[in-house]
């Protein structure tokens, strides 16, 4: 003992003289001490050693040596080598780390931190293995810095984070991550984290989920300026509870067998959005900027999928769904997949959306309560048939809510070559933006009750059905309308049997089979009718004398089903080949009694303004 006492107050003297670092091995962690940090080292009792509050039994300890490294104080650097791993942990936290190493398995529990200056540890990985893991345990936040780590666990999760707070899991800048569980484990993710977890830095994460989701959170995902790349998961790319905010970087999900994302509500009720998010559990999602693409083939997938809302702000967000319908038992319902799917409401303000489904069922954005528009870019079209299972059957629609629709803004493309193209189960009322619809065979824009059009530009082209179809009233008090339906007896505007249309103001162009552009009009502006062949690309006009009043372009993709005779009738025609349609047009300079000289296409006629139109 006195021979080991004589040592150590050699390597006192020789830290002190040479402001070196003392680093004191155990097994295969290393525990770094400076200098300018060690102080008074107690050795006692012949059998412990401590150092900056750091106790070590002395027969652990496998080497002591004195070099000139540089220590990072609050870093734990963790380096995996095959089949081993080892734990440099710097002074400074020492006292609060506890490393385990099994192989290349790295377990870490840490404790208190507010004794260094409040602030957290950071652990940082790097190096390969294809049999190893990190598990991290504890109550204080952390962060964990992926430096260019490739870790494998064939049995379980690559990070397992049972420490309940805020961790911040970042890849460092010009860094490449891949993380892989193991088949058929009992592990809830690739990587797990029972507290909140913050996905971010300037490196790239590849992560791999082979036995249920790629990433699972507890608690609340975050997403900032990382490339993160989930190649594969049997479950969802990402899952989490209390909400899911993505602010920026570039996340790319493919190859998962169930959704892209998916937040749930953690308790029974919701706390709704909260300020700065703090103790939020809303199940909302938030999209708020960076790249995000998803890619679904598994039946009845989800892109996107809050428990809650669904906010779009910002972004560029491209979404595939490709998987068949298929019947949910348990809610006793036929269901297709969805691009973006929120069990609460949603409402998108900005950003590029590009939506596809291609399965049978599928929509490209569906909202069980209120979907509010305000603005953005938006491509939404699906190409499937309907999903039947028994009775049940699921529908495809390109835009579908079961709440209230409200449009103020934006650009909007909507197609469905089945079934409506945009459908609110409660009703549509657009104020301004950019709204085009096509469907081949269903109304291209459809509203279970009544509809407000008083703004923007609103284009409905129907090759199977209405234009535009309001099942309660249908004002139109401003911008401007193009609804385009199919032959006898669709309509371009049909304001259902015991409704009205009622035009008091917007420019304003319907195109139906026969004497049936409408159900039944009242209007204090004024509207003309007139008849003609119809293709897309036409030019119609509204002329008094030499003056144009108004001017429009039948618009692109209408080939109505049939004309003149309807479909299958006398006079019918094959698609593209035109025919005779109804049509009606009002403008705001229009007065009542006045004829006015209607150009379609060629051919010109006389119309005489009316307050009132009675298509039936």
């Amino acid at each position: 003992m006195k021979k080991i006492y004589t040592l150590l107050t050699a390597f006192v003297v020789t830290i002190a003289m040479w402001a070196q670092t003392l680093n004191v091995q155990v097994d295969n962690v290393t525990y770094q001490f400076p200098a300018s940090q060690t102080g008074e080292m107690t050795y006692q009792d012949g059998s412990t050693l401590t150092i900056q509050n750091k106790t070590f039994n002395i027969s652990d300890i496998t080497s002591m040596s004195i070099d000139q490294t540089s220590v990072t104080d609050n870093l734990v650097d963790i380096v995996y080598n095959g089949s081993s791993a080892t734990v440099t942990v710097a002074g400074n936290v020492a006292p609060y780390v506890t490393a385990t190493i099994n192989g290349a398995h790295v377990t870490i529990v840490q404790s208190n931190t507010e004794a260094v200056d409040d602030d957290e540890i950071t652990y940082q990985l790097s190096g390969s293995t294809t049999d190893g893991s990190f598990s991290l345990g504890g109550s204080y936040k952390c962060t964990v810095s992926l430096a260019g780590l490739t870790l494998t666990n064939p049995n379980d999760a690559a990070i397992t984070i049972t420490n309940s707070k805020r961790i911040q899991l970042a890849a460092k800048k010009e860094t490449v991550n891949t993380l892989t569980d193991g088949s058929n484990g009992s592990q809830k993710a690739c990587i797990y984290s029972k507290g909140q977890l913050q996905l971010q830095g300037n490196g790239t994460l590849n992560v791999v989920g082979k036995t249920n989701h790629a990433i699972k959170s507890a608690s609340y995902v975050s997403i900032k300026n990382l490339v993160l790349n989930i190649t594969s998961a049997v479950g969802d790319g990402i899952n989490c509870e209390e909400y899911m905010r993505m602010r920026s970087g570039t996340v790319t999900i493919s190859g998962v067998g169930d959704d892209g994302i998916q937040c749930d509500l953690d308790g029974t009720s919701s706390t709704g959005e909260t300020e700065e998010h703090e103790d939020e559990d809303s199940g909302n999602v938030y999209l708020e900027g960076g790249s995000l693409k998803i890619t679904t083939t598994a039946a009845a997938s989800k892109g996107v999928k809050a428990d809650g809302d669904l906010k779009i702000t910002d972004g560029t967000i491209n979404i595939t769904t490709s998987g068949a319908g298929t019947y949910d038992a348990t809610d006793r319902d036929a269901k297709g997949c969805s691009g973006l799917n929120a069990d609460g409401n949603m409402a998108i303000s900005g950003g590029t959306l590009t939506l596809k489904s291609t399965g049978s069922g599928g929509k490209c954005i569906k909202v069980d309560g209120k979907l509010d528009i305000t603005g953005g870019n938006i491509t939404a079209t699906t190409t499937g048939g309907t999903y039947s299972y028994s009775s049940s059957k699921a529908q495809p629609k390109a835009i579908k809510s079961d709440g209230n629709m409200t449009i103020s803004g934006g650009s909007i493309t909507a197609t469905s070559n089945s079934h409506e193209a945009i459908e609110t189960k409660g009703t549509l009322t657009i104020t301004d933006g950019t709204v085009y619809a096509l469907s081949s065979s269903d109304d291209a824009i459809n509203s279970a009750s009544h509809m407000y059009l008083k703004g923007g530009t609103v284009t409905g082209v129907s090759n199977g059905n209405d234009g535009i179809d309001s099942n309660g009233n249908m004002y139109i008090s401003g911008g401007t309308v193009l609804a385009c339906g199919a032959g006898q007896p669709e309509c371009g505007l049909d304001a259902a049997e015991r409704y009205y249309l009622y035009i008091t103001g917007g420019t304003v162009l319907g195109i139906g089979g026969g004497n049936n552009s409408v159900t039944a009009t009242t209007s204090s502006q004024c509207v003309l009718s007139a008849t003609g062949s119809t293709t897309a690309g036409t030019a119609v006009s509204v002329k008094s004398g030499t003056t144009s009043l108004a001017s429009f372009t039948v618009p692109t993709g209408y080939s109505p089903s049939s004309g003149g005779g309807g479909p299958g009738g006398p006079g019918g025609k094959r698609p593209g080949e035109g025919g005779s349609f109804s049509y009606l047009l009002s403008c705001p300079s229009l007065t009542s009694g006045t004829s006015y000289t209607v150009t379609i296409g060629s051919s010109s006629s006389s119309c005489k303004a009316s307050t009132s139109y009675s298509g039936r």
